[in-house]
């Protein structure tokens, strides 16, 4: 996150937290769970409140978990009774350690030329054949919204990103509404990307 979009969770963290704690994502998660093995690995990249990596850890799953803003990784942390890594994807160094990795409104915070990057140390955190959920705020381009950063993207966004990522190809997108009570008019574009033998070039 710049330092914009960090000032604003640091000032809005316990909001933000209490907003998103009960938003119901089970649909997501049907189609993001049944990719992985029972009881899988699962990384929560830039987990917010904590909500579905304690919803993927009641299912079974073992479960690791970051979030760039120290504010929302301490909540996260008391919510799951784990510790939670304070942690930026531009930092992010694993190599096929997680079967799934959950990016669910987070990547949206990542600014669009190091987007590529990204995805890259994404795909070599995953084992061979893991899977990526990622969701956007559906459109195009970068913006500023009410102190925060966006990078929105839309299905040719996304092909168009991927052609610059090496280990990554699609499995599904799909569109969906908010699932925020009176904000099921915003759209997002949910996508699942499964790692390709070229995601690790030194293994």
């Amino acid at each position: 996150m710049d330092d914009d979009t960090t000032a604003y969770y640091r000032a809005n963290a316990d909001t933000f937290f209490a907003d998103t704690l009960a938003v119901d994502m089970a649909p997501l998660y049907a189609r993001f769970l049944p990719h992985l093995p029972v009881g899988g690995r699962i990384l929560d990249a830039g987990c917010g409140s904590g909500r579905d990596a304690l919803a993927f850890r009641e299912r079974g799953y073992a479960v690791t978990a970051f979030d760039a803003s120290a504010e929302l990784a301490a909540l996260a942390a008391a919510h799951l009774g784990q510790p939670v890594q304070v942690l930026r994807f531009q930092d992010l160094e694993r190599t096929q350690a997680f079967d799934g990795i959950w990016a669910c409104a987070s990547l949206l915070h990542v600014p669009g030329a190091e987007l590529p990057e990204v995805l890259r140390r994404l795909a070599m955190a995953l084992r061979p054949g893991g899977v990526l959920y990622a969701s956007f705020k559906y459109g195009s381009g970068e913006r500023e919204h009410h102190g925060r950063r966006f990078t929105d993207l839309d299905e040719a966004g996304l092909a168009t990103l991927l052609t610059q990522v090496q280990g990554l190809t699609e499995l599904e997108t799909w569109t969906t509404g908010d699932r925020r009570p009176g904000r099921e008019s915003e759209r997002w574009l949910n996508a699942l990307l499964t790692t390709t033998a070229d995601a690790w070039p030194n293994s």
